[in-house]
C-alpha cells in the first residue's frame, strides 16, 4: 500500500505516464478527489490533505492544491491504465 500521508512537493508531476511520486501519493489523490466532490474549500484541503498552511503560505498552498488536484484527475482518467498494466507497487518493508 502507498503511504497514507507522504510529504507533498510544491508541484505535482506533469508527466504523460505514472511516476513513482504518483504511486506514493495515490491516497493523497483520492483524498483530493473526495474533497472536491464534497465541495470542500481549497484552503481546508491544502491544510488537511497537503499539510500546507494557506494562512502563512497562500501562494504555495494554492499552487500545490491546484497542481495536485489536476494530477489526481489525470490519474483517475488516464494514469490508472499504467497501474493496472503493471500492478500495484509493493509496499516498503
Amino acid at each position: 500500500m502507498p503511504p497514507l500521508d507522504p510529504k507533498v512537493e510544491d508541484l505535482a508531476p506533469h508527466e504523460p505516464a505514472l511516476t513513482a511520486y504518483d504511486e506514493q501519493h495515490a491516497v493523497t489523490y483520492v483524498r483530493l478527489l473526495d474533497a472536491e466532490k464534497a465541495n470542500a474549500g481549497w484552503q481546508e484541503v491544502a491544510r488537511i490533505v497537503l499539510g500546507i498552511d494557506p494562512a502563512s503560505e497562500p501562494n504555495r498552498a494554492r499552487r500545490a492544491y491546484e497542481s495536485h488536484l489536476a494530477r489526481a484527475k489525470w490519474v483517475a482518467r488516464h494514469g490508472y491504465r499504467d497501474l493496472l498494466a503493471r500492478g500495484w507497487p509493493k509496499g516498503e518493508s
